[in-house]
């Protein structure tokens, strides 16, 4: 049997936060908890002097189940499903992995 992860790829998330609210609301969450946190890092100026980096960083925590109730209804995890940027992915492992090949270092893999 194939084990399923999420991967996230931080080079495409906006920061718009939609992954937060839609774990909260699917987890019915109270205030001060996440399923899914996302994490804000920079912005800081590059060495050339012109140019900044900023990145978003959605981080799963304890709480995350990948929405194990709706993906057994054949439903994807709700971060995932309401993702605007399309940043995260859901799937077998073997795939994501492969996928992960030539994304280099601002993906992250996230297996409960």
């Amino acid at each position: 049997m194939a084990q399923y992860g999420l991967l996230i790829d931080n080079e495409y998330c906006t920061g718009c936060h939609s992954c937060e609210v839609a774990c909260k609301n699917e987890k019915m969450l109270p205030l001060g908890q996440w399923g899914i946190k996302l994490l804000e890092l920079g912005p800081w100026k590059l060495m050339d002097d012109k140019h900044w980096e900023h990145r978003y960083i959605p981080v799963p925590t304890q709480y995350c189940d990948l929405c194990k109730d709706r993906v057994a209804g054949g439903g994807q995890p709700s971060c995932v499903l309401h993702c605007l940027a399309s940043a995260m992915e859901y799937g077998p492992l073997e795939e994501l992995t492969a996928k992960m090949a030539g994304k280099g270092r601002q993906v992250s893999l996230f297996v409960p």
